[in-house]
């Protein structure tokens, strides 16, 4: 029998796949690879800083420690608010800021519910429990999902039902879906371990300024506590957080494409406590840091101590105010029973106890009765006051302190020139005398020609008169003007 001789080429490939296979491996660890997704979560975690605006926005920086393989690889980035800004995201290296580059970023929000897993299970095999009421065992039966539109839809064999009362069971979680809102990176890191911080910004969390005053007998003096109230529906929690508070109007743009496809998401002290919050002014507004470490919850409303004050210099005013209608025309019949609002004034400077920038909000008012019961007296909200300035808060208005008003004259002088005369009775049927300012917003380039008491110019539109009221008397104002407009 003659021997087959093989040929020699066929040698020469078979030796050089042989070489090939024992030096693949090396050639493959020699070179960088792509590596699996690496999650992290809260456990990673070292630090979080959050800085709330009071037009509900805040800015996160988390700190996270995370062992990343060299390379290029995906690393999502979980227990971020839900309701994140995608846009305003971005992450840096703290070990070393050239090891970490980005690749790509995304933003995953489609999140496991039930109406979702339900849809994506449409037209795959599911499992129905339903317990039999007559030997009272769990039964299961393989079923179709045909379709959840209004409701889940089986096919059971040849039949087709709905409303079925058993539970259903999934073989598994869909892979586009996930449990809470992610960050995911392509990165290129060139670091065993990375200590990192993602930075971002959130809608859904804000907070505000809320005053308790507490005024004396005579109403001259008042103890003042701020506090400050952060509410977060920013759809995460941040634990043992550096907490900061920026109080100014912080300008914000809306862009609707954005968003369109996200998801739907009194006791006063006896003792001055030591302040918690240290402020300092920044850019065009001020920062308040809390010199402690505080967790907020998702979902929850915190209150924290802001300022505490005593014994405040304030001043209460009775104000009747007309109106600059009144000027432009005729007016014959008597508008009785006007309001005189009832004021108290502060200054907010550091001779009175103050003197902190206080951030806007809403300032309650209370006051002992004569059984030493502390009773509300009114409130009013305050613009962001900066220290030096007056703080003016409207009570509400008098009960016992009514004004009218009649206009006597009024009378075209030329066709640019008016005049107006106006009787204001003030009567007082309190118990101790009243002073009540009177304010008159005159239009135009105006002259008093006469008035049966002294006045001022306050303003360029406004005479302003300071009237004494004895107790169950009534006294009668009345002056003319003459406008040019």
């Amino acid at each position: 029998m003659k021997k087959r001789s093989v040929p020699l080429s066929r040698i020469v490939l078979s030796l050089l796949v042989f070489i090939f296979s024992l030096y693949l491996p090396a050639f493959a660890a020699s070179g960088e690879k792509k590596n699996d997704a690496l999650s992290s979560g809260l456990d990673d975690q070292t630090s979080v800083a959050v800085t709330i605006y009071n037009v509900n926005v805040g800015l996160v920086k988390d700190q996270r420690e995370i062992s990343f393989p060299k390379g290029t690889g995906e690393l999502r980035f979980m227990d971020v608010a839900s309701q994140i800004i995608p846009t305003s995201v971005q992450i840096k290296s703290l070990a070393d800021p050239g090891s970490l580059s980005v690749l790509e970023q995304n933003y995953e929000y489609d999140l496991l519910n039930p109406q979702k897993l339900l849809d994506k299970y449409v037209g795959k095999e599911v499992k129905l429990y339903s317990k039999n009421m007559y030997t009272e065992r769990e039964e299961m039966v393989t079923a179709k999902l045909l379709s959840n539109n209004g409701g889940p839809i089986f096919q059971i064999g040849d039949e087709i039902t709905f409303g079925h009362p058993g539970r259903i069971i999934f073989p598994g979680v869909p892979e586009n879906l996930i449990s809470k809102p992610t960050l995911v990176w392509l990165l290129e890191n060139t670091l065993a371990t990375q200590k990192v911080e993602a930075t971002y910004l959130t809608d859904g969390i804000t907070w505000r300024a809320d005053y308790v005053v507490t005024l004396n007998a005579k109403d001259d003096r008042a103890d003042l506590s701020g506090w400050v109230t952060i509410d977060n529906k920013s759809g995460a929690a941040y634990r043992d957080a550096k907490l900061k508070l920026v109080a100014g109007d912080v300008n914000r743009v809306r862009d609707d494409y954005e968003y369109k496809d996200r998801m739907l998401r009194a006791a006063t002290a006896e003792a001055m406590p030591a302040p918690q919050f240290k402020e300092e002014e920044f850019f065009e507004y001020h920062i308040y840091t809390l010199q402690r470490q505080s967790t907020i919850k998702d979902n929850q409303t915190k209150q924290i101590s802001l300022v505490t004050a005593e014994n405040i210099p304030v001043q209460k005013e009775l104000v009747f105010y007309g109106t600059r209608s009144y000027y432009y025309n005729r007016y014959g019949e008597q508008m009785s029973n006007q309001k005189v609002g009832v004021f108290v004034q502060m200054e907010n400077r550091k001779e009175n106890n103050l003197g902190m920038p206080l951030p806007k909000g809403i300032v309650r008012v209370y006051k002992h009765d004569s059984e030493g019961s502390l009773q509300f007296a009114g409130e009013d909200r305050i613009d962001h006051t900066p220290k030096d300035e007056k703080i003016r808060i409207k009570l509400g208005d008098a009960f016992d302190v009514v004004g009218s008003r009649k206009q006597t004259d009024w009378r075209k002088l030329a066709s640019d020139t008016y005049e107006a005369a106006f009787e204001i009775s003030l009567r007082n049927h309190k118990k101790e005398d009243v002073l009540v300012k009177v304010i008159e917003p005159i239009p135009g380039d105006w002259k008093m020609t006469s008035a049966s008491h002294e006045y001022s110019k306050s303003e360029a539109f406004t005479a302003e008169f300071n009237i004494p009221v004895p107790k169950d008397k009534e006294v009668t104002l009345t002056y003319r003007v003459r406008m040019r407009f």
